[in-house]
């Protein structure tokens, strides 16, 4: 049976790399939805450094936003140039929250997720998969961790990139996008009501991918 994996949860909770080794493990695609509202915000910030709703919705109104699955991970064009190292900065992460709030955006990207997801073998990740995107999802997972846990997971992340963060600055801010995340009017972050809770600050990343593949099987 080709089931539809969907794991949400907020920034910094591992769900990336856990969604990525369980697609890997079963042979599934795996579907980076942030990745593709971080492409929205990439091309946003291309068009204009002072972003205004209106600078956001002109860039997502006839984007062509593509994921593909290779040997060295998924790689994330838009309109045809490969952005999949550009849209990790702290430019993009700055405004991506910003991006996914506003209502057409979010209507354009569920419409391309729903169409990737249709038929089956899948695993997607992000804010709103169990709750909007996937509601029939066979497997639903929400996936936590302490903010502490969270900050010093991207902090790690961060430095080894060569950026220079401050960590209490980084814990701030990923309070602050769960406060958003949770709080915006459409689509808010929130644990479905037939999906696992999964709290991972006292587990690995291969601890979390294990559960989960219980609970597909």
């Amino acid at each position: 049976m080709k089931r539809v994996i969907a794991i949400d949860g907020p920034a910094g909770a591992g769900k990336s790399t856990v969604a990525k080794i369980v697609a890997e493990k079963l042979g599934y695609t795996y579907i980076d939805t942030g990745a593709m509202y971080r492409g929205v915000a990439w091309k946003t910030l291309k068009q204009s450094q002072e972003v205004t709703d209106e600078d956001i919705l002109r860039a997502v109104h006839d984007i062509d936003v593509h994921l593909a699955c290779t040997e060295s991970g998924t790689r994330v064009t838009v309109d045809g140039t490969d952005v999949t190292e550009e849209i990790r900065t702290p430019e993009v992460t700055h405004i991506v929250s910003r991006v996914a709030a506003l209502g057409p955006v979010r209507e354009k990207m569920v419409e391309l997720q729903r169409a990737m997801a249709a038929d089956g073998a899948v695993v997607m990740d992000g804010r709103d998969i169990g709750t909007n995107v996937l509601p029939n999802a066979d497997v639903k997972v929400f996936l936590t961790a302490s903010v502490e846990e969270r900050a010093r997971r991207r902090y790690n992340e961060m430095k080894e990139k060569g950026y220079a963060v401050n960590f209490d600055e980084l814990k701030q801010e990923i309070a602050a996008r769960d406060k958003q995340d949770s709080e915006r009017t459409i689509s808010p972050l929130r644990q479905a009501d037939d999906a696992i809770l999964l709290d991972s600050t006292r587990l690995s990343i291969n601890e979390v991918a294990a559960r989960i593949m219980e609970l597909s099987e």
